[in-house]
């Protein structure tokens, strides 16, 4: 099923030309109402003339999120507040939260690209959407309601939290898709025994997960668990919010919309673009925001660009699944490591469930990492010695892929605690 035919399955040379005739456009317009940009570009001795296609982007230098901060709440809005008709907002966990606005072409756009994003999951308007991301100022929740409303689709609201309401409305209302994050995906999947749910309870059919890293492991994880078909989107407040990219049916790659968002891959130290197949920092710019045209912004996230087509039909460039951020990385020892490459070593193993938390610390001036781990439910037992040989087990599985000597602690099963949201997975205790 494709939603936009037309644009997703373009010619490599129809795409570059659309996307340089948007790019022209966004250049001159932001030039003219944002003074964060004009001020860039003058010191650089650069008129909008000189950013006419995509090429010329390497010209221009970054944005940043702290450039979103520093111009905190509406600085980089390229319209008045009298054509904004919508605020979202990060939740500011590290600082002053980032603000985004949407005029009501902004919204239209996100509606579409949301359900382009459904549409290449097999969801259709017959389909009942049973939505658990966040609503309110988080975008996930808001932008899979419209773009599921836009395909038709009949949508549950529900929002975040109160586990035993979400498995019955599920039941009784009979939904067929699940919007969340995928580690409350398996917190769902988790609970309905618990709370006298079973499979057959539920309609479920699809799944579409986002707003966190997650690996292959956990996706097969997932539809083991809820007997269905788990599928990525991908998307960030600062750049529309979920409906970026999604993967299709082969699952191989997210494909993006680069007609609306214009994707770059460059080296996370140097800033310079990395041929096609390079894994680096995935940078947008967005070509057709009216509210808030963010150009080059560096996402921090891990990942590569393919630009073959698709066996679904599709010609859009695919990104690969996110593995990880750069600035999420972990320093353990001189050894690179992210949380998602712990969370793939565990779900080899059958003995314990994908809920877990890394205990970052410095013991005499040495880097400490500590590993608390779920014993699955159907392999806790009370004799210590297979206990310990099950930690042994693990850390010589960490061991082997990692590089890296990491004390592992069993814990029971439903004993570390659960996110309605993003899985908190580290905590580093570090004085850095």
């Amino acid at each position: 099923m494709i939603w936009n035919e037309t644009f997703e399955c373009m010619s490599r040379e129809e795409m570059r030309r659309c996307q340089n005739a948007r790019l022209s456009d966004m250049i001159e317009r932001v030039y003219h109402t944002v003074p964060f940009y004009r001020q860039k570009m003058q010191k650089l001795n650069l008129s909008p003339e000189d950013i006419r296609t995509t090429q010329d982007l390497v010209k221009l230098p970054f944005t940043s999120k702290n450039d979103l901060r520093d111009n905190y709440p509406f600085g980089l809005f390229a319209t008045p507040m009298s054509e904004i008709v919508r605020v979202h907002a990060s939740s500011g966990t590290t600082g002053k939260p980032t603000t985004v606005g949407y005029t009501r072409h902004d919204l239209q756009i996100w509606s579409e690209v949301v359900a382009r994003c459904f549409a290449m999951c097999g969801i259709n308007r017959h389909d009942i959407v049973h939505i658990a991301y966040g609503y309110g100022l988080f975008t996930g929740g808001l932008g899979a309601h419209y773009g599921a409303e836009k395909m038709g689709c009949t949508v549950i609201p529900i929002s975040g939290g109160n586990t035993r309401r979400q498995l019955q409305i599920m039941s009784d209302f009979g939904a067929t898709v699940l919007a969340c994050t995928p580690s409350y995906a398996l917190h769902l999947a988790d609970a309905m025994s618990e709370h006298g749910y079973s499979l057959k309870d539920l309609k479920l059919r699809i799944g579409v997960f986002g707003a966190e890293p997650w690996t292959d492991n956990m996706r097969h994880e997932i539809e083991a668990k809820l007997g269905i078909q788990a599928h990525d989107i991908y998307g960030l407040s600062e750049i529309m919010g979920p409906g970026v990219a999604n993967d299709c049916d082969f699952k191989n790659g997210l494909h993006i919309h680069e007609d609306h968002f214009f994707p770059e891959i460059v080296h996370p130290k140097t800033g310079e673009p990395l041929p096609e197949g390079s894994e680096g920092e995935l940078v947008f710019t967005t070509i057709t925001k009216e509210g808030i045209p963010l150009i080059r912004y560096n996402t921090r996230d891990l990942s590569t660009l393919n630009y073959e087509p698709c066996p679904c039909g599709r010609t859009l460039v695919r990104m690969k699944k996110i593995t990880g951020r750069s600035d999420d990385m972990l320093i353990i020892r001189g050894v690179n490591l992210f949380p998602s490459q712990i969370e793939h070593v565990l779900l080899e193993l059958k003995e314990t469930s994908p809920h877990y938390l890394l205990i970052v610390d410095r013991e005499n001036n040495l880097d400490t990492l500590e590993l608390k781990v779920e014993v699955d439910r159907s392999y806790f037992t009370d004799r210590i010695s297979e206990l310990q040989a099950l930690s042994k087990r693990i850390q010589h599985a960490l061991n082997s892929n990692l590089g890296l000597n990491i004390k592992v602690t069993l814990v029971e099963p439903k004993t570390l605690e659960r996110s309605e949201g993003k899985a908190k997975r580290v905590i580093d205790r570090r004085k850095m």
